[in-house]
């Protein structure tokens, strides 16, 4: 059998691993240092037998020809994307108890009859954190949903995982951990082929919606939202680039909104234009 000359005797140099990060960090604005090269080595390698070339200087060089046409498979295969169903369990829990009565009480009746609510899951991945707030509003809000004008605003810098999290189709397994009423309400099992993969409800899709969104670039929405996640995602920028967020975040807010961040980040300097309510939650002022 004759060896495969691309595996993988590769090195990746440090010239390479230093383009690379820059590459991303204009791109995406997402830092890449020294503690993320072995991921980077990893997947640079699935990249290079994917695009059949020999070495990671000439998926470099591809980059330089043609980064514009790559681009877009690059920031796919370099991004990170780790979600589950309810993770960060306390954020939806604050979500149901705490600001969706609040809302409720609180919202007036818009031209259209309806009462308006608009939640931003800005790193939305492969579609597991909107869909769990979806499930959130739709057990706090069932018996008054017809009332309410509700939309869940979806984006993702990775046109594969928006695809994925657009169809709603997902291996049984990432459900084990749920509830049980949650499963039997929301979720659809797959039979023969599809046994072992589960379709979301449709009252869950019809929630949201799935768009492609760089963070650095324009936002085409205009607001505001009464409630942004925002989780895990600025911990892989420099901290300029996280105050500049910030203070867009802070922007599109309604006067009382909520921000959501991951478990590991803060607001660093910006903590002082926000009330902090709870772990990692944080509140416009009115």
């Amino acid at each position: 059998m004759t060896k495969d000359t691309r595996d993988i005797s590769m090195r990746l140099t440090d010239k390479d691993f230093n383009f690379i990060c820059e590459f991303v960090y204009q791109l995406t604005g997402i830092v890449l240092n020294e503690n993320k090269r072995e991921m980077v080595y990893r997947r640079l390698t699935r990249i290079v037998r994917d695009r059949n070339l020999h070495s990671f200087s000439d998926y470099c060089q591809l980059l330089r020809e043609q980064g514009a046409q790559e681009k877009d498979y690059f920031i796919n295969a370099i991004t990170t994307n780790l979600t589950s169903f309810f993770r960060e369990q306390h954020h939806f829990d604050y979500l149901a108890t705490e600001e969706l009565p609040k809302l409720m009480a609180n919202k007036s009746v818009q031209a259209n009859g309806k009462k308006r609510l608009r939640i931003w899951s800005s790193a939305s991945s492969t579609g597991e954190e909107p869909y769990s707030i979806a499930i959130t509003i739709l057990e706090a809000m069932r018996s008054i949903i017809s009332d309410w004008d509700v939309k869940i605003l979806a984006t993702d810098i990775d046109s594969n995982v928006l695809a994925t999290g657009k169809a709603g189709v997902y291996e049984h397994r990432r459900i084990e951990n749920i509830k049980e009423d949650f499963k039997h309400k929301y979720f659809k099992r797959g039979c023969g082929e599809n046994e072992n993969n589960i379709r979301i409800n449709k009252e869950l899709s019809d929630l949201i919606t799935f768009k492609k969104l760089n963070l650095l670039h324009e936002w085409p929405m205009k607001g505001p939202f009464d409630v942004i996640f925002c989780r895990n995602v600025i911990i892989y920028f420099d901290k300029p680039t996280q105050q500049e967020l910030f203070a867009r975040y802070y922007d599109l807010l309604a006067p009382g909104g909520l921000l959501m961040l991951g478990h590991s980040e803060n607001l660093g300097a910006y903590q002082q234009h926000f009330d902090n309510v709870g772990r990692t939650i944080f509140r416009k002022p009115l």
